[in-house]
């Protein structure tokens, strides 16, 4: 039987080219066979790595405890979107950046931020609770936009006479006006985090930095209302003289005495208490309140009066303040222990007798250029404080004298 590929061929092999043509249309066939089964094979598992992202995705997000890494210009979660790149294209670009990223954080020390990347964190940064209670919360509270704030206090009176409808009429004394300037400080702080972990964190960092520097400012202050030596910085009524309350004179806070070194006096400790309070005139008596630490309202709160009452209660709602003799107990941790001649315990009106003045405003400036690649947090405030009425406040010398 005739070859029929050599039939067409000449003498000199001319037929060569159609076998050859031949065999690449018969190889063409067989490639594009492979290849459709190899796209549908694609399709097949991109169509499965379609369902497993959906439920990856149904999965986060019914998890509460599972962080959203969200980016800054898409609805996508950083991870979910290398991931995807990863599955869709084989680009593990992305993938390798994350795993690259987390290890070259500035953040290698777990402590220094490398908690805050790990998706499977918890999604509540936790912070070690301070306590924060300041003299704020009892003190007048001013906002001025200059530099210091005056308070005019008239600490004289007028001088009034009975008179006769005949008699004459002595002139009054004239009352006098004293004024204490509170000037206002700059309080600051300039935290730095890497423009990385900004970027790559589970978190609102920049947020939790603000929230870091106000309560940091908040203690700051606290301590100084009561501590505060005037100098770059508000003046705590701590720091003003001190003199027994029968030399009591302005400018001077006045104190009772417990009657024992460094204590309450062995027999009818209480009296002190009672002492305290009733120093006070009944003007700023109404509106008193008890300032002292929680070592000192521990051992205030055993104390009993003579009828084997205890004088300290608990607030009755949620919420309230304690009760010492009827009057409201600030809790401030910035109050010296009870010692040899310290002044643990301070009863006043400091509505009356203490003023803050402060701007309106805390400050954060964001600067990402002066400490490549770190960004810094530059904040301020300006806020000041001093006593404005000596009679108003009363403190308790545990001494004997």
């Amino acid at each position: 039987m005739t070859d029929p590929v050599r039939a067409h061929a000449g003498p000199d092999g001319a037929g060569a080219p159609v076998a050859e043509g031949l065999e690449l249309k018969t190889a063409m066939q067989g490639f594009a066979q492979e290849f459709d089964a190899f796209q549908a094979d694609i399709t097949r598992k991109l169509s499965q790595q379609e369902e497993r992202l959906t439920m990856l995705d149904r999965k986060t997000a019914l998890s509460p405890a599972r962080p959203v890494l969200m980016s800054a210009d898409a609805g996508e979660t950083l991870h979910h979107k290398a991931f995807d790149a990863y599955l869709r294209r084989g680009d593990d670009t992305a993938m390798r950046g994350l795993e690259l990223e987390a290890k070259g954080l500035n953040t290698q020390i777990a402590a220094d931020g490398g908690y805050l990347v790990d998706p499977e964190t918890a999604s509540v940064i936790r912070s070690a609770l301070t306590s924060t209670a300041s003299i704020r919360a009892i003190a007048s509270v001013v906002t001025v936009e200059s530099t210091s704030f005056d308070v005019l206090v008239d600490h004289t009176d007028v001088s009034t006479g009975w008179a006769t409808e005949t008699g004459t009429i002595a002139e009054s004394d004239t009352p006098k006006i004293d004024r204490i300037p509170i000037r206002l400080h700059e309080l600051s702080a300039m935290p730095k985090a890497s423009q990385r972990l900004l970027d790559d964190s589970a978190f609102d960092i920049e947020g939790w930095l603000a929230g870091r520097i106000a309560s940091k400012f908040a203690r700051a202050e606290a301590s100084a209302f009561i501590h505060g030596d005037g100098v770059d910085k508000p003046r705590g009524f701590l720091d003003h003289a001190t003199v027994e309350d029968a030399d009591w004179e302005w400018g001077s806070l006045g104190y009772i005495a417990t009657g024992a070194n460094g204590d309450f006096a062995a027999v009818n400790a209480a009296d002190a208490i009672v002492d305290l309070v009733y120093a006070l005139d009944a003007t700023y008596r109404a509106n008193g309140v008890f300032v002292m630490n929680s070592k000192t309202a521990g051992a205030v709160r055993k104390m009993k009066d003579a009828d084997g009452r205890f004088l300290w209660s608990d607030g009755l709602a949620a919420g309230e303040p304690a009760r010492l003799m009827g009057y409201p107990v600030l809790v401030a941790e910035d109050m010296p222990d009870i010692a040899a001649d310290s002044y643990a315990i301070a009863f006043g009106d400091f509505a009356a007798g203490y003023t803050i003045a402060e701007r309106p405003d805390m400050r954060v400036l964001r600067d990402p250029f002066s400490a490549k690649p770190h960004v810094l947090f530059y904040a301020t405030k300006r806020v000041g404080g001093d006593v404005s009425d000596f009679k108003a406040i009363k403190l308790l010398k545990f001494g004997l004298n």
